[in-house]
């Protein structure tokens, strides 16, 4: 059963200016600490704070995300140089992290460039260990293979598999690929069954580090930020004493603790999301330069089970949820705002169809039925069909499946 989660707002002290001064960094991630089968987090920005904390841990590593490699729009025109700033707070920690884990959105095409950085911002941390995961912006090349070659040689099926290191078992798991329209992430039946073999290995007292890059809990399920089938692989992980969950994907902190599993979402290295419920849709969140690279610290929201809900999109606006079925003037569609405008869109047959861009994000056009694709289409590009055969043709973004439209052929 999902649930949905806030901070109390009559607790966390929090206004929206204040939570967007702590969200919107850009240039950091997490340091995690080990002592005694427990792990702690902390930003990046006040590890120094915490130096007696770090000593007495049994090993640190490290955790980025969404770094979003060849994004350069007004949200952040330079996400080389604020992942730089990661690299450099990296290397300047008192203690030299064991491993590094990425979830997720390394790239922003998918292209071998982007791949190229990647690869060296990360070797430039001097950490020997790195553990990937893909994001949706990572498999828009041939179903992941590029990713896949580059960065998860040796892992099973689309890129899972898992490793031990000093009594810790890290899992990686992706949830990125076949996304359906309007559908969360999935791990599908195969994944499953291999992480339920993967965990009858080892005791209960064994400290669980699962990492992934769409939230395994149901964050916002209007914005698609959760794990259809999440449920299934957090009973495996019940009956272990010590469980932390990571992710990334939302460009945000955000945490929640449910028994013994502490789930844990990580900011971005290049651009902040808006928070669930104050955007029409999730997207690159622009705010003043200053505060991009300035707030460098980390807030540290707890989201409890059962104490408050969190904040529900009223969705008032036409554009958001209206399928209007119109005859067309002229058959474009525009994307803005993670919406297809028209939703619906009723031509002749004949009728040469255009989708153009016009967000900072990349986004697909794919039939439900494969009978028209698109590539990822970047910022003012666009993609055209011509339908000749009567009927209903539905289609989604496969980037962000929540985006769906439908074209009807007289």
């Amino acid at each position: 059963m999902a649930h949905d989660y806030s901070p109390d707002p009559d607790d966390d002290g929090i206004d929206r200016r204040g939570f967007l001064k702590c969200m919107a960094w850009a240039g950091t991630g997490m340091l995690w600490t080990l002592a005694g089968g427990t792990l702690k987090s902390y930003g990046l920005g006040r590890v120094f704070d915490h130096a007696t904390d770090l000593s007495q841990a049994d090993f640190t590593f490290v955790q980025i995300s969404d770094s979003h490699i060849g994004f350069d729009k007004a949200a952040n025109p330079n996400v080389v140089a604020t992942m730089q700033e990661a690299v450099a707070k990296i290397r300047a920690l008192p203690t030299k992290p064991e491993f590094l884990l990425h979830t997720g959105d390394l790239s922003h095409l998918s292209k071998p460039e982007e791949f190229d950085t990647v690869s060296q911002l990360v070797k430039d941390t001097g950490i020997d260990q790195v553990h990937y995961v893909p994001g949706e912006h990572d498999v828009l090349s041939e179903n992941g293979k590029a990713y896949r070659e580059r960065f998860g040689k040796g892992t099973l099926g689309d890129g899972w598999y898992s490793f031990d290191h000093r009594g810790v078992h890290g899992v990686g798991l992706v949830n990125v690929m076949n996304l359906k329209p309007g559908g969360f992430g999935a791990l599908g039946p195969e994944q499953l069954a291999w992480l339920e073999r993967d965990l009858k290995k080892h005791k209960s007292s064994t400290p669980i580090v699962v990492f992934a890059h769409v939230p395994l809990w149901t964050v916002y399920p209007d914005w698609g930020w959760g794990t259809e089938d999440s449920a299934q692989a957090l009973s495996y992980l019940k009956r272990f004493g010590s469980v932390t969950v990571l992710n990334g994907h939302i460009h945000q902190t955000m945490q929640k603790v449910e028994g013994n599993i502490t789930f844990h979402t990580a900011m971005s290295t290049a651009f902040p999301q808006p928070r669930p419920g104050t955007a029409p849709s999730p997207g690159p969140l622009k705010v003043p330069a200053e505060t991009l690279r300035s707030v460098l610290g980390l807030t540290r929201v707890d989201y409890v089970e059962h104490k408050s809900p969190l904040a529900i999109v009223d969705t008032t606006l036409a554009s958001a949820t209206a399928s209007q079925d119109r005859a067309a003037s002229t058959a474009q569609v525009k994307i803005d705002n993670f919406q297809f405008a028209p939703t619906v869109l009723t031509v002749a047959g004949g009728t040469k169809v255009t989708w153009i861009n016009h967000d900072d994000m990349p986004h697909t056009i794919v039939e439900t039925n494969r009978r028209f694709a698109s590539a990822a289409l970047d910022t003012n590009d666009h993609f055209a069909y011509t339908f000749l055969t009567p009927g209903t043709y539905t289609y989604f973004c496969s980037i962000h499946p929540r985006m769906v439209g439908k074209i009807i052929v007289r």
